[in-house]
């Protein structure tokens, strides 16, 4: 429950087909094995306490009766237990028969929510049983309980109120328009499905498919239980098919044909922080009226919830490779597309751009030959520029070097040692003293000298620095932070390496592909100081810290709107075994510090495309004041 964190299962129990008794046990034992994990909302099957495939045993009395009974003697046998918990029956309401959903909590029935689409097609033949569910909520006799039953029942937790929780039945999910939906814009963040789906050919894939979407459609967590064995086989076979959605992730899946528990950890401040976010939820015209909804309160214990989720501590680049090699080639012709087309706009034939050896300009450089290749144009247009320093060493010299003559670009050598000197004259700078001042001065002027060269030629200047780099500030103003359009702007450093990597196992150039693998080993640094014995003497990750730490902080903050303690307990559960927890805290601590005082080289951005849905452009993705404040984020961690 801290955090936003709520431990959640789906159970297939065993069943017996019209025995409440034997199934009303198989219930009870799987509450008590979800007590012991501190699971705090508990999900049953459609009709589970009957079973679903009871048929005309539905019309009889004794069959309904015992199912109530057995009902009640689950609140009397759960007083003690916290949960939510859904439990899928029969129920006789004033002469008719609903499939139902019990929600019960601490022994208390808090409700019936009718299932609202009853399906009438091949196999499924409810309505020869049952009634369509009302949405507006009433409190009805049933077997001398005042109930509260209707669809349109919110359960809100005491304390916690992104914590909202509404139920729906089966065939609801499949419906044009989901009961869900309209419980998402009342306000729940998390949805229950209680279900009896059975197995077919790709139904599978398709449930699946179809849990994901819905989730993302309605920036939920959806808690789907699915009977499974112990169902009649007459005609059909049900497997069970248990899943956890949130927000188009399937957080768990349980394997088909085998009945269980199936748990996951879901984040509903993460929820409402994306629902903040996204000014087209809820749409303002269907809004539902308050009246519409009937709200419950219940009030589990607050405890820790232990946390068994992955977060993947890479959140930019995706783990499996195939699907990492078709986001490399689709990040690449986004690239490469917005810089064809400023190239055209601008009536730009030519191209400058500071090759430095490095990764950023490295990829930098492959874009631009790409846009090159789109437009019709040769890449002799392409002018490369090595602008060798005080600190570049021999390796990233010739890596560049060799690099632009396999791209088959111009290159161009222009060495700013001279003029630096000069300058340093000029501006009374020692030059034994390698301070800021040193270091910022080299890289204006070879910003200078790719502005001059491209008034020269009639080319656009492409910038190379990338996203990591702009979230730390990690640029010199009006340097390497200035371009005429910045095509590694979103994309974060952990993946400018995959990228560049794809491109060396894709391009069919054996020697451009040991070029480009020597560049992927290279040290990360600016090379603004002079080397040590030969090689690199100031590495970028030695001074702000692993960039797979920086761009995972950065992903957390601004995509899931997570305060830095939350960040951080789940970087320690990320990077276990990989940093220490003291590791973690102080490049936390950096990048808070870093994110705020350097926002106002992000406010002045050149123009560059986006790739992904974490960026910093000024113009939509972040439009944060400059002067912002940064010490309730850093207080959040005072106590780490």
């Amino acid at each position: 429950m801290y955090q936003g964190f709520v431990k959640t299962a789906v159970v297939t129990p065993d069943v017996r087909v019209a025995d409440p008794v034997f199934n009303a046990d198989e219930i009870l034992k799987n509450i008590r094995l979800c007590a012991e994990q501190h699971v705090k909302v508990i999900v049953f099957p459609e009709l589970a306490l009957t079973a679903y495939t009871c048929g005309d045993l539905f019309l009889q009395a004794r069959l309904l009766d015992e199912a109530r009974d057995q009902l009640l003697r689950i609140c009397e046998e759960t007083e003690d237990n916290d949960a939510l918990i859904f439990i899928g029956l029969p129920a006789e309401i004033r002469g008719k028969l609903y499939n139902v959903a019990a929600v019960i909590q601490a022994g208390e029935l808090l409700g019936l929510v009718p299932k609202t689409y009853l399906p009438n097609y091949n196999e499924f033949y409810e309505m020869r049983h049952f009634t369509a569910g009302p949405g507006p909520v009433e409190t009805v006799d049933w077997g001398g309980e005042e109930v509260l039953f209707g669809a349109n029942q919110l359960f809100t937790c005491d304390g916690m109120p992104h914590f909202v929780v509404a139920a729906e039945i089966c065939e609801d999910l499949w419906a044009p328009c989901p009961p869900s939906t309209q419980h998402a814009i009342a306000g729940a963040t998390v949805i229950v499905n209680l279900s009896a789906s059975n197995e077919m050919v790709g139904k599978g894939t398709y449930r699946r498919n179809l849990l994901a979407a819905h989730s993302a459609a309605c920036v939920s967590a959806i808690l789907y239980s699915s009977a499974g064995e112990g169902e009649s086989t007459t005609d059909l076979v049900f497997g069970g098919h248990n899943l956890i959605a949130e927000n188009g992730v399937i957080l768990a899946e349980a394997e088909r044909f085998s009945n269980g528990i199936l748990t996951a950890e879901i984040d509903v401040d993460r929820l409402a922080a994306e629902r903040r976010r996204i000014s087209t939820f809820p749409p303002a015209e269907i809004i539902p009226d308050e009246e519409d909804y009937v709200e419950t309160t219940f009030a589990p214990d607050a405890e820790e919830t232990e946390l068994t989720r992955r977060f993947d501590p890479h959140p930019f680049v995706p783990s499996d490779e195939a699907e990492r090699d078709l986001r490399c080639n689709e990040i690449l012709n986004i690239q490469a597309y917005g810089l064809k087309k400023r190239m055209a706009h601008t009536h730009a034939g030519r191209a400058v751009i500071g090759i430095s050896g490095g990764l950023d300009s490295t990829l930098a450089l492959l874009v631009t030959a790409r846009a090159f290749d789109l437009l019709g144009l040769p890449r002799e247009q392409i002018l490369a520029v090595t602008m060798p320093g005080f600190g570049t060493t021999d390796r990233t010299y010739e890596n560049a070097c060799t690099l632009v003559r396999r791209i088959g670009a111009e290159l161009r050598e222009v060495s700013i040692k001279e003029s630096v000197m000069v300058h340093f004259r000029d501006i009374g700078q020692d030059p034994e003293k390698h301070d800021v001042t040193y270091e910022n001065a080299q890289a204006r002027e070879r910003t200078q000298i790719l502005m001059d060269l491209a008034n020269q030629c009639g080319a656009l200047v492409v910038g190379t620095g990338d996203l990591s780099e702009l979230a730390l500030g990690w640029a010199t103003y009006n340097g390497d932070h200035m371009s005429m359009y910045g095509v590694n702007a979103s994309v974060p450093k952990t993946l400018v390496r995959h990228l560049v990597r794809y491109y060396a196992d894709t391009c069919g150039d054996k020697e451009l592909e040991v070029i480009l693998l020597d560049v992927l080993d290279t040290p990360v640094s600016p090379e603004l100081l002079p080397p040590e014995d030969g090689k690199i003497s100031q590495k970028t990750e030695d001074l702000v810290g692993p960039y797979e730490l920086h761009d995972f902080f950065l992903y957390y903050m601004l995509r899931a709107g997570y305060e830095p303690s939350k960040i951080l307990r789940i970087a320690k559960k990320s990077f276990e075994g990989v940093y220490d927890d003291a590791t973690i805290l102080h490049w936390l601590k950096t990048f808070c510090r870093r994110f705020f005082t350097q926002q106002f080289k992000r406010s002045c951005l050149p123009d560059g495309p986006k790739v992904g849905s974490v960026a910093l452009s000024p113009r939509g993705d972040l439009r944060m004041p400059s002067d912002a404040c940064m010490e309730i984020w850093l207080r959040d961690l005072e106590e780490e």
